[in-house]
C-alpha cells in the first residue's frame, strides 16, 4: 500500500509470508475429518429449498460432500477449470490489504483449521467449513466469481479514501448474509447464512427481520451485528445485478459523500428502500441472542 494508508496491525506469523499463505494445507485428523462430515450433513438437510440454486450446483460440481476436509489442491484444479478462481490456506484472519489481494488475482483464503466439537454451533473466527462451505461453492458461479474479483480490486481504493468500514457493509449485506429472488421465491447465497443452523431459517422464514431490495448507496450507510442474527436482510434480483449496481457504480465519488461513521441502524427501514417485508424485529427488541430471545 501506498505510504500514509493504515493497515489492520496484525501479528503475522513467522512461519508465513508477506502473503499470509501456509506453506501447505494442514493434515487434519479423523476427528477433524468427522466434524467437517457431520458439519455438511446437518447443513445439506437444510439448504434444499432455502439456498441460492447456484450454491446448490456449485456443491456438486466439487463435490464437497466426497467425505472430510476437501483437499484444497483438488479444490482449485476442479475451481480454476470452472472460473480461474483457487482456494489457498491461511492461519487466521489476514489484513484487509492482503485479503483484497488475494481476491483481486481469484484466490480465496480459507482459514487452514476447523472448529472443534464444542464449538461445533458457533465459531468467532472464521473456519475451514465456513469459509469453504458458505464460500467456495458460490465461486463456480462465473458472474459471482466476477464480484469477488471486482470487490477485491475495490479494496485498496476504500482503504485510500479511508472508508473500509463502508466496503465492508457491502461484503457483510451480499457476501456473507446476502439473499436472491429465485423464481421459487428468496434464497440464500450468502457464507454467513449458508453455514449456519440458525440463520438459514431465520433470514428466509421469520416474521422478525426486515427483507428489502439492495442498494448499494444504501447498504454502504448501513450498520450491521457481527455476533447476533441479523435484524436486516438485503435482496438482489440476480447476480447480474449485483454486479452491475457494484461494478458500474463509481465509487470515488460514493466515497466522498460518506459521512465518518454509519448513517442508519441495522434496524432501520427508510423511505427510499423497496421494502419486500418490514419485519416485526421482534427478536431484536426482546435483547436476541444473550437474552435467550427464541428467533420468530
Amino acid at each position: 500500500m501506498p505510504a500514509g494508508v493504515f493497515t489492520a496491525p496484525l501479528q503475522r506469523p513467522v512461519h508465513v509470508g508477506a502473503d499470509w499463505l501456509e506453506p501447505a494445507q494442514r493434515d487434519y485428523s479423523r476427528a477433524d475429518h468427522a466434524i467437517w462430515d457431520d458439519l455438511y450433513a446437518r447443513q445439506m438437510d437444510l439448504l434444499p429449498g432455502r439456498a441460492a440454486s447456484a450454491f446448490l450446483a456449485g456443491t456438486q460440481k466439487l463435490a464437497l460432500g466426497r467425505g472430510g476436509v476437501p483437499e484444497f489442491a483438488r479444490l482449485s484444479a476442479e475451481l480454476g477449470a470452472l472460473t480461474g478462481w483457487s482456494v489457498v490456506p491461511v492461519p487466521m484472519l489476514i489484513p484487509d490489504h492482503v485479503f483484497f489481494w488475494h481476491l483481486a488475482n481469484r484466490r480465496f483464503p480459507a482459514g487452514n483449521f476447523i472448529r472443534t466439537r464444542e464449538t461445533f454451533d458457533y465459531i468467532e473466527e472464521p473456519d475451514v467449513f465456513h469459509d469453504v462451505f458458505g464460500h467456495v461453492p458460490m465461486l463456480a458461479d462465473p458472474v459471482y466469481a466476477d464480484y469477488m474479483q471486482e470487490y477485491g480490486r475495490a479494496g485498496w481504493k476504500a482503504m485510500r479514501h479511508n472508508r473500509l468500514k463502508a466496503l465492508g457493509s457491502l461484503y457483510w449485506y451480499t457476501v456473507e448474509f446476502g439473499l436472491v429472488m429465485e423464481r421459487e421465491g428468496l434464497r440464500a447465497y450468502g457464507a454467513g447464512i449458508l453455514s449456519g443452523p440458525s440463520e438459514i431459517r431465520f433470514a428466509l422464514e421469520a416474521r422478525s427481520p426486515n427483507r428489502i431490495h439492495l442498494n448499494v448507496d444504501r447498504v454502504v450507510r448501513t450498520d450491521y451485528v457481527i455476533d447476533d442474527l441479523q435484524p436486516t436482510y438485503f435482496v438482489i434480483e440476480s447476480f447480474t445485478d449485483l454486479y452491475r449496481q457494484t461494478v458500474e457504480r463509481d465509487f470515488d465519488t460514493l466515497y466522498q459523500g460518506l459521512g465518518p461513521g454509519f448513517t442508519y441502524a441495522n434496524t432501520a427501514v427508510i423511505d427510499v428502500d423497496n421494502v419486500i417485508q418490514r419485519g416485526t424485529l421482534e427478536y431484536h427488541l426482546r435483547g436476541g441472542r444473550g437474552s435467550g430471545a427464541t428467533p420468530v
